[in-house]
């Protein structure tokens, strides 16, 4: 196993080095960082930005093979992803937005995990009674609902609970504000307050996917021959669905779990912007719009390796999961 992870971890980390490099090559062509000087009053002349953007590595007029050695050598040897074309250091920005997306993705995802298969089990196991139709009803809605719908809707009756109650229940807008130095409660209660309306946006659209993946996957193994011969045995079906069948049809499902990681690094763009979280989505956004070529870099590097680790994680849950499976 050892040997397998290090194999595997080596030819990730070529794939993301030549991927990494590829991405700032390409945004070192396309994108303009001049263009953020251009509204300037009193307008800059090309002199000043070559003398702003020079130091930073981002003069398009540096020859590109001298700007990628640049770059490539701060991470090398120092760990420095550059800075922005206002001068903002990247590993600042990525170290704070990483942690911004974790907090509003991490418990969506977990939620939606837990709930999805909780239903697919549900439902599988009354397969066409009312509430199996009902459920599949209800998930079709949800998993065709845009984001942006479902986080208005939260949104609208958070206010009204907030109108009735009379006191600020639910935060629609920022981040976390408080701290664990003004005690543990009151930054758990200031927490729930701001993750509960994004949370639940998300949640609405992402656990139907999980639920549906999950009571096909079940039904086909219910079919099977080893669940058949474990009803003849004298099992009930609720029986043969714990013992056998789940095990086998949970996992595709925990392997799209395992890939769903870059996602809750990332950050959710419309979730983001909706609620005022200054995540990793966010963050890719305004380094699109600002040209600033060393954080979308640095993002896309991120974004790399958050799928590397999806794909180790997911033949490691392939290999907990299915016994037949072994690690050569």
């Amino acid at each position: 196993m050892l040997k397998y992870l290090l194999r595997k971890t080596l030819t990730w980390l070529i794939v993301i080095f030549l991927a990494t490099n590829v991405a700032y090559l390409l945004a070192a062509t396309f994108l303009d960082p001049r263009s953020n000087y251009a509204g300037r009053r009193p307008p800059l002349s090309s002199d000043q930005i070559d003398r702003i953007l020079t130091p930073l590595n981002l003069n398009p007029e540096t020859p590109l093979l001298e700007r990628w050695w640049t770059w490539l050598s701060g991470i090398l040897f120092h760990w420095n992803w550059g800075t922005s074309p206002l001068g903002d250091p990247v590993n600042a920005q990525i170290s704070y937005r990483i942690w911004v997306s974790a907090q509003l993705l991490l418990m969506a995802t977990l939620l939606a995990v837990v709930i999805g298969v909780g239903l697919g089990v549900y439902t599988a196991s009354r397969q066409y009674k009312a509430s199996d139709r009902l459920w599949q009803g209800v998930s079709i809605v949800t998993m065709n609902t845009h984001v942006v719908v479902a986080s208005l809707l939260v949104v609208a009756l958070a206010l009204k609970i907030n109108e009735w109650t009379g006191t600020r229940v639910f935060y629609v807008t920022g981040a976390p504000s408080s701290s664990r130095d003004e005690g543990f409660f009151p930054w758990l209660i200031n927490t729930f307050q701001h993750l509960a309306l994004p949370t639940i946006s998300l949640l609405i659209i992402s656990y139907a996917s999980y639920h549906l993946m999950q009571r096909t996957l079940l039904l086909d193994n219910l079919s099977a021959d080893y669940v058949r011969t474990a009803r003849a045995k004298g099992l009930t079906r609720q029986k043969a669905i714990r013992k056998h069948a789940l095990r086998t049809s949970i996992i595709p499902v925990a392997t799209s779990v395992a890939f769903s990681v870059p996602g809750i690094f990332t950050g959710a763009v419309m979730t983001e912007r909706i609620f005022a979280w200054n995540g990793m989505g966010q963050y890719f956004i305004e380094t699109i719009t600002k040209n600033d070529v060393n954080g979308v870099v640095a993002v896309a590097a991120f974004g790399a390796l958050m799928v590397a680790v999806s794909a180790i994680l997911a033949d490691l849950v392939v290999v907990a999961l299915d016994p037949r499976v072994r690690v050569s």
